[in-house]
């Protein structure tokens, strides 16, 4: 009862005018930023952010906008992934495996509606996910000490690099960037600079929403004039009726269902987010129902149930970071600097110290949802025009906003250089294929896990067994390892059952000769 009286408390909040017309924009522009090729929510997320500040908007307000761009932009992945075979972002890409048939087949409009249900019916239930089980696992996270917490951070980053990454080995190196960054400035323990070089302009740090918008937004302009033509990547497309038939809904209500449950899993888990979430949910999906072999040639069921999955995994990717303050995802990680940068800390304090932030958003994510299924179903036309903008228009808007929100925040010149520096480094990190959500996790938690590490140490004066001493933490040290050992044996599982397979499809053509 103390749930449902919370979250009537968050209604009260959310469906005030200017918190409901901050969805409404957040949804929009999340929508129309995830149906750009390569942008994604991620990219949107830390765009908007300096926005945010520039509006001057209290931290409530805030995130419901920020979030409401994150739901939308998953919902806008699916559009170009359908239309064009070119995925919005990494979690729409198995989209493409069988919405992109379905358009060459006449059936864009019903792709695109039966898109915009699933990912409703995801993120609805996830959202009902995260209002059950994110205050229990509060009740869990009261319980955990300075040891608990650093075996919690490691588990971070050991399923970031684990599960998230094409490589581990380049994930791994990206964290340790992103923790020395971190430890850039003065240490608050001992008073003395470290990493500054003499720059007194440093001895604060590194401003983390600094290094965010450098790494995403600026360094996806620096590519755009790599790469640029001045045109648009897609021509007019014609798009038949944009509505889902009864017996198509009937025949994908069970994909969408297990699609749910599987990305709202992925997305509780730390580092595995929606990528994963989509994945899982097409590759079960396929393996349960493929008995014809229709998947990959325009099987509704294979656009329902990763566009379930991976919006089902944007939903649980909340709950790690609201309940415990460590990010599920790259968008989250995001989510989670705009907070600390509004002297908000997530974790278990933040349901008894800001109830109204987190039941607000929540209630919010209830409404922005309505929103999205109203916005992508009858409106999705709007969104493929978007398609049609040359990106010479868009990209100077990302550059000017980025550079806008930064001074507003900071108000430093000093500030705008070290945002083009990491500009140029993301760049160079992501033509190298280095993730870059490794960094901004090491960046974001960095401290905080050296001060937890200090705290332990200083209580077992010296001792470092205190750091896997408790039943806890020994469970997060398990997890820990069989998160990043597990992905290893995996791929080597898979590429020889590959190997083996493709050795049996060259001896067969012999044999019957």
């Amino acid at each position: 009862m103390d749930i449902f009286s919370n979250l009537a408390d968050g209604f009260a909040i959310a469906l005030t005018w200017q918190n409901l017309a901050l969805a409404l924009i957040g949804c929009f522009l999340g929508t129309l930023i995830g149906a750009l090729p390569g942008l994604g929510p991620t990219n949107g997320v830390a765009i908007l952010i300096p926005l945010a500040f520039t509006l001057g908007l209290p931290a409530t307000p805030a995130l419901i906008l920020l979030t409401s761009v994150y739901y939308g932009a998953m919902y806008g992945g699916r559009i170009s992934s359908i239309l064009l075979n070119i995925p919005g972002d990494e979690p729409a890409l198995m989209t493409t495996l069988d919405g992109y048939p379905m358009t060459k087949k006449g059936q864009a409009g019903e792709a695109l509606a039966l898109s915009g249900i699933a990912s409703f019916i995801g993120a609805f239930f996830a959202t009902w996910g995260l209002v059950f089980l994110a205050p229990q696992l509060v009740k869990v996270a009261l319980l955990f000490g300075p040891a608990e917490y650093f075996a919690l951070f490691t588990l971070a980053f050991a399923t970031l690099a684990g599960v998230a990454a094409q490589n581990q080995a380049k994930a791994v190196l990206a964290a340790a960037l992103g923790l020395g960054i971190a430890m850039i400035g003065v240490d608050h323990q001992t008073g003395v600079p470290r990493l500054t070089f003499g720059e007194i302009h440093l001895y604060d740090g590194i401003h983390f929403l600094v290094a965010i918008v450098g790494l995403f937004a600026i360094s996806e302009v620096f590519l755009f004039l790599e790469h640029h033509d001045g045109k648009s990547g897609a021509g007019k497309s014609v798009l038949s009726r944009i509505t889902a038939p009864l017996s198509m809904l009937a025949r994908t209500t069970g994909s969408m269902a297990r699609g749910t449950a599987i990305g709202f899993v992925a997305g509780v888990l730390p580092g595995a987010g929606a990528s994963l979430g989509s994945f899982v949910a097409y590759t079960v999906e396929k393996r349960l129902k493929d008995k014809d072999g229709t998947f990959g040639k325009g099987d509704p069921r294979g656009v329902a149930a990763p566009e379930a999955g991976n919006n089902a995994a944007a939903g649980g990717a909340l709950v790690p970071m609201l309940a415990l303050g460590v990010p599920g995802s790259g968008t989250t990680a995001v989510l989670l600097a705009m907070l600390m940068a509004l002297n908000i800390t997530p974790g278990p304090l933040l349901f008894t110290q800001r109830p109204d932030v987190v039941w607000g958003l929540i209630a919010a994510l209830f409404i922005g949802n309505i929103m999205l299924l109203l916005l992508n179903v009858p409106m999705v036309g709007i969104f493929v025009r978007v398609l049609q903008v040359p990106t010479k228009y868009l990209m100077p808007a990302v550059a000017m906003i980025s550079f806008v929100g930064i001074y507003g925040v900071s108000g430093s010149t000093f500030d705008l250089l070290v945002m083009i520096g990491f500009g140029v480094m993301g760049y160079l990190l992501r033509k190298m294929d280095v993730p870059l959500v490794p960094v901004i996790l090491g960046i974001l938690l960095g401290n905080e896990m050296e001060k937890n590490l200090r705290r332990a140490l200083t209580i077992s004066d010296g001792d470092v067994s205190i750091l896997w001493g408790s039943p806890i933490a020994v469970t997060i040290w398990a997890l820990a390892i069989l998160g990043f050992v597990a992905p290893l044996v995996f791929g080597r599982v898979l590429r020889a059952q590959k190997a083996r397979l493709a050795r049996q499809e060259a001896i067969q053509p012999s044999s019957g000769d």
